[in-house]
């Protein structure tokens, strides 16, 4: 076998698990942003959130994400959940949405990396005579007393730091 088709065997394994990791949305590496300026990596509306992050300059958490509440009248329609308590896969029925990558204005080598993940609702409402999916107050408050609560999407975020330190 030739030094070619060995070095194409080893990157078959790479290749594959590139190609599972491809995100419904495509973008493209964010603006670089300086150490202390917090920036907004994405808006996520139907949960009425937004994914905030900042560079820090420590050696030890360089780089910090939260989800943030977009507004207090905001009824949200999707539910954003813990990355590490949901553990989102394609095989537990999550779908990678986004890949947000921000580097470091302060040193190029280094860039945040968040993956944003989608629990889509599986089941489709029931629709009425005239086509549409509606709800009613009453019908409503009985299925939630009964512990019978309509799915709503869900989101996951997770952030890791890829590159090398500088000092």
């Amino acid at each position: 076998m030739s030094p070619r088709h060995l070095l194409w065997l080893a990157l078959l394994p790479a290749v594959s698990s590139f190609a599972a990791e491809t995100p419904e949305l495509q973008r493209a590496a964010g603006t670089p942003q300086a150490v202390g300026a917090a920036h907004t990596l994405r808006q996520i509306p139907e949960a009425c959130a937004r994914l905030e992050g900042v560079f820090t300059g420590e050696a030890a958490q360089p780089y910090k994400f939260a989800v943030v509440r977009t507004s207090e009248q905001c009824q949200p329609r999707a539910r954003f959940v813990d990355y590490d308590k949901a553990q989102p896969s394609e095989a537990k029925g999550w779908k990678l949405n986004d890949v947000i990558r921000v580097p470091n204005a302060g040193c190029p080598a280094q860039q945040a990396v968040v993956r944003v993940w989608r629990m889509p609702v599986t089941t489709t409402p029931e629709l009425d005579g005239q086509g549409q999916s509606r709800i009613y107050l009453e019908d409503a408050k009985k299925q939630a007393a009964a512990g019978k609560i309509a799915q709503v999407p869900m989101f996951a975020a997770q952030m890791k730091v890829e590159g090398k330190a500088c000092n």
